[in-house]
């Protein structure tokens, strides 16, 4: 199993460095899916994600030298944190990269990561824009790049993760890991394979950024032409090259988990467990619901990868999580031309336990008539069916937006 990757010599380099993050067993999760649930919680990192391992590992391993030109990385997210803080604790000077659309929260994280050992370069309108410019201030100033997954020292230091998890629980019998770039499934999966083949790697992508899965059916890495970036973590449009050959060997299957949810396993950890995940820390919990069969009676891992979800994002996550979940519904409703229509919709259409939470008539000059947008929440998803037969009882003329993709992005 590939002997680039020394997995321990990495965890030495990094025992002063890293948290040992607590693996926790999950009571509640344990129980609905008959199963033993342990939930790896790297939320609790340093920086509050795994990224930190890899970047550490990488930068420490250079050369005095390269150590001497710096270091160069592309990130708006976890890996630039984790690189920051690396460069802080070396005393080597660093460049980041990152979109000139990059939260202020991000960029002011990152520098704090830093502490005045780093430079932040915002550029660009996309990553890939911004990574090409790196990559070209890399080599203008002869630096070393630090890339976020694609290099065998950044897969080492990922990988410690699994060293801890077998430390804590050598007889684990799944482990279910977040797949964006590849790095920490190639990580954790060679190393417990080395020590236990019968182990099962599982991974786990966003529906909306299947770039493994697209590999795997190719057989080699393919650029998506599109991706939902929701799980900004694990939004990847193609699988490193590196990361693809070390992971086809080792997964057992990957899943495609639905963002919404994603959202729902994000306000479920907070609200029951105190937990913050951010998109991609909540990958691995989602999926349990997807492969809930194979995993009954068995020791499973979940890898939480990170915790930096920016509290700004909670009310797209919650309506994201109502959608997926059949609890809220937009609807184009005609209101009809006579008087108390919109009186008659609130008493006699609506549910006892319905809520409107919004509505807005969409042609100005029609108050009280015309077509008005209206979203409904629902207490239960099966009140759905029963709100729609009152609309046509009561003879109010409308249209799903839900269903209609091209309308739920022009609207909504």
């Amino acid at each position: 199993m590939h002997p680039e990757l020394d997995f321990l010599l990495a965890s030495e380099r990094l025992k002063h460095v890293v948290n040992r993050t607590p693996l926790n067993y999950h009571p509640r999760l344990s129980e609905k899916y008959g199963c033993a649930v342990y939930l790896k919680r790297e939320d609790v990192q340093v920086v509050r994600s795994y990224k930190l391992r890899g970047a550490y590992n990488m930068v420490s391993s250079l050369s005095a030298e390269q150590l001497e030109h710096g270091v160069v990385c592309a990130s708006a997210g976890n890996h630039a944190q984790g690189f920051a803080y690396s460069c802080r604790k070396l005393g080597v000077r660093g460049v980041v990269f990152m979109p000139g659309i990059t939260p202020k929260q991000k960029v002011t994280q990152t520098a704090m990561f830093g502490e005045g050992q780093i430079e932040i370069i915002l550029t660009g309108d996309t990553f890939d824009d911004c990574l090409q410019e790196a990559l070209e201030y890399t080599e203008a100033h002869h630096m070393t790049f630090i890339p976020p997954f694609d290099d065998y020292r950044i897969v080492e230091g990922q990988g410690t993760v699994g060293v801890e998890i077998l430390a804590d629980l050598p007889d684990v019998d799944a482990i279910i890991i977040p797949i964006g770039g590849g790095g920490i499934a190639a990580g954790i999966g060679n190393y417990v394979k080395r020590i236990n083949p019968a182990i099962d790697i599982i991974g786990v992508e966003p529906e909306g950024a299947p770039s493994m899965t697209a590999a795997l059916a190719a057989g080699h890495p393919v650029t998506l032409p599109q991706i939902n970036r929701f799980v900004d973590g694990a939004a990847v449009k193609r699988i490193g090259a590196l990361t693809f050959d070390l992971c086809k060997e080792i997964l057992q299957k990957v899943l495609l988990v639905p963002e919404g949810k994603v959202c729902t396993t994000i306000l479920k950890l907070y609200n029951e467990d105190a937990i913050v995940v951010e998109p991609a820390g909540a990958l691995a919990v989602a999926a349990l619901d997807f492969c809930k069969e194979e995993i009954k009676g068995k020791k499973v891992v979940c890898i939480v990868s990170g915790g930096n979800n920016d509290i700004d994002r909670m009310a797209e996550i919650k309506e994201l999580s109502l959608l997926y979940e059949g609890l809220k519904h937009y609807f184009i409703v005609r209101f009809p031309q006579r008087p108390g229509a919109l009186k008659l919709f609130v008493n006699e259409v609506l549910g006892p336990h319905d809520d409107i939470t919004r509505f807005e008539f969409i042609k100005k000059t029609e108050r009280e008539r015309g077509p008005a947008l209206v979203g409904i929440e629902l207490q239960q998803a099966d009140d759905y069916k029963a709100l729609v037969q009152r609309m046509q009882q009561y003879r109010f003329d409308y249209k799903e937006v839900n269903s209609d993709q091209t309308l739920f992005e022009y609207l909504i």
